[in-house]
């Protein structure tokens, strides 16, 4: 399906060099921020309180947002759990204040602002089950990498492997660097969405590459640059037909779906944004620069003994 049909290549890897000044630039700004400021991240990988809550009708969660905001909590989590009646809040151990404590003040403050409440349960998760979830997080993404680099390399050539695997760890990091930079809290569901845009992004790298290689097969004479300024050049339409319509989508989420999502979307939309550029305009020039050429996609005719240089029997 295609919107429009551009007529004539454009020629990105002209600008090659530009695009990838860009992209540096970015990434060592993510960088710097990662190593200065760090990731803020959320109860269930720090430690902290987590407090179950049932009202008899449906809970106002902005109620209660804002009946512990009101009692000088920060950095919570407030979000239905189970059914639209029960409420899981996240706290952060506060010093020197145990878990029964913080209970004690989150259930004084929700009977003075979001009156109704029952607790349920009043739990302390130690750090040392968030730093199972940073471990196991931390392995998931790497599993992730080695399977896309391991799924490229047989589909296509290791050429192509490596620059995609730069582009979207590229992509990963530029998500982490907004979050440390603004700290943003940084939650399993942030995680969630990171993994995802890993895949988000290699699926545009492959359709890329494919009308790469699709290219050097059947057409003769086209140096390696207008090869893959064809292929991006014809997979524009698609590029835009796929993008902006997960784009609306997650918007969606980011905008209308509430304070449970919003992190998660958030994550989703920086790297949808900067997945499109990094697949098309990242990748592509790595490639280029690492040697790819045509006579890795065709194979050599082997020469028949007996035969002349026609190919005749003699």
């Amino acid at each position: 399906m295609e919107f429009f049909r551009i007529k004539q290549d454009i020629p990105f890897m002209r600008h090659a060099l530009k695009f990838n000044i860009i992209s540096f630039a970015t990434f060592l700004i993510a960088v710097f921020f990662l190593v200065t400021k760090g990731l803020h991240l959320s109860v269930e990988f720090t430690g902290g309180t987590l407090i179950e809550v049932n009202y008899e009708q449906t809970a106002d969660l902005e109620k209660v947002r804002g009946a512990l905001g009101k009692a000088g909590f920060t950095d919570f989590q407030a979000q239905n759990f189970g059914s639209s009646r029960d409420v899981l809040i996240r706290l952060p151990l506060r010093d020197a204040q145990d878990s029964a404590k913080q209970g004690e003040q989150v259930m004084a403050a929700l009977d003075a602002d979001a009156p109704g409440a029952t607790a349920r349960r009043v739990e302390y998760v130690g750090p040392q089950v968030g730093k199972e979830l940073a471990e196991n997080g931390a392995m998931a993404l790497l599993v992730v990498v080695l399977g896309i680099m391991i799924y490229l390399a047989f589909r296509f050539e290791w050429r192509f492997s490596v620059s995609a695997i730069i582009a979207n760890l590229h992509d990963v990091i530029i998500i982490l660097g907004f979050f440390a930079a603004f700290q943003w809290e940084f939650s399993l569901s942030v995680l969630a969405a990171t993994l995802a845009v890993l895949g988000y992004s290699v699926n545009e790298s492959v359709v890329v590459f494919d009308r790469v290689r699709e290219t050097f097969r059947k057409v003769r004479g086209l140096s390696t640059p207008q090869v893959l300024d064809h292929a991006i050049t014809s997979t524009i339409s698609r590029t835009i037909i796929t993008h902006a319509s997960t784009q609306v989508m997650v918007l969606s989420m980011l905008i209308f779906g509430g304070e449970t999502l919003h992190y998660f979307s958030l994550a989703l939309t920086i790297g949808i944004c900067f997945g499109i550029y990094s697949s098309v305009l990242v990748a592509s020039p790595l490639v280029m620069w690492l040697g790819v050429s045509r006579e890795q996609f065709i194979k050599p005719q082997k020469a028949i003994e007996g035969a002349n240089a026609d190919g005749a029997v003699v």
